[in-house]
């Protein structure tokens, strides 16, 4: 059976909305990718419902540079819960304006989002990246009273690359002294730098996100340590040997995803060291095609199951 005719049925046009040129130019043109994938994400925003979800855009000092959030409020009384959450785009493209996100959480859960604007590959690699997370959940934190956020619950989360910064991010947490948390939600977490899986070598289709442009974008963003027994877990999570003290997880992913292995390993690791985890795999789901098809009963269910992780750990 051929790839397409294992999506679910509901999600086979999703392929054609994804574009192979956007998923080229990651690997070899990334400003080009990154106009394409604002345009694919100005479409998303707006066909969100109204919302009476406030959204501010706003900014606060770094260790060495000014670093963007955007910060996403429910008109529900102050204390809340407080996500940090990781956009994704392969570590190369994409912004903190994540309304589908932050609206939806903000919403479901009744906390506040933050969403950072991370330092992007290749101009920085994972480095700069993670220390800009690491910076944004002190900030929120920090700030908490102005944000309404109650200290005791926070969460961290991110989809794709912005899943995999949240494994990395959970790991540099707990290796620097940073807060405590009471959820890591990885969805669809980029976190393996060398696809060495079934699932890594069967994906391919050009229309979706494959294996030839994941390792470009590994590349980029592991710098000098691509190719090397010395990438950091704070880079790949994959790469992690200790596991002890992480925050409870929530991992999912699509059975026909570039990701799925290395997924289902990570869930499996963190359980086999005591780490509350949740693992979903739904049959027939690509990567990212609950984006581009919301209104498929597989996406809802994936949408459901996760943002009500979140209501449970912090909501």
């Amino acid at each position: 059976m051929s790839f397409i005719d294992r999506i679910d049925p509901e999600l086979v046009g999703a392929v054609d909305l994804m574009p192979a040129e956007r998923f080229a130019a990651i690997g070899e043109d990334p400003p080009r990718a990154r106009q394409l994938t604002e345009e694919y994400q100005r479409l998303l925003r707006d066909a969100l419902p109204k919302t009476n979800v406030t959204i501010e855009e706003t900014s606060f000092p770094g260790p060495d540079c000014e670093i963007p959030v955007v910060i996403y409020q429910p008109p529900t009384p102050a204390p809340r819960g407080g996500l940090l959450w990781m956009h994704g785009g392969g570590y190369i493209v994409g912004t903190a304006r994540a309304d589908y996100h932050g609206v939806g959480f903000a919403e479901r859960a009744g906390c506040t989002v933050v969403s950072v604007d991370y330092r992007l590959a290749p101009e920085s690699t994972y480095k700069e990246s993670i220390a800009d997370c690491f910076a944004a959940l002190n900030w929120m934190v920090g700030n908490a009273d102005e944000l309404g956020i109650d200290r005791e619950r926070i969460a961290i989360g991110g989809g794709s690359a912005g899943g995999g910064l949240t494994a990395g991010l959970a790991h540099y947490n707990r290796d620097h002294g940073g807060p405590q948390l009471q959820l890591q939600l990885q969805l669809y977490p980029m976190i393996d730098d060398k696809h060495d899986t079934p699932s890594g070598h069967e994906i391919t289709h050009p229309k979706v996100w494959h294996r030839k442009v994941s390792l470009a974008a590994w590349k980029m963003y592991l710098g000098a340590e691509y190719g090397t027994d010395q990438v950091s877990p704070y880079a790949a999570a994959a790469r992690a040997t200790d596991f002890s003290d992480l925050p409870p997880a929530f991992v999912t992913v699509g059975a026909l995803d570039l990701f799925r292995d290395e997924n289902i390993d990570y869930a499996r690791r963190l359980m086999a060291a005591g780490v509350p985890t949740d693992l979903q795999v739904y049959p027939g789901m690509i990567h990212g095609a609950k984006l581009s098809v919301p209104g498929a009963a597989v996406s809802k269910r994936m949408r459901t199951e996760y943002r009500d992780a979140v209501k449970r750990a912090i909501g």
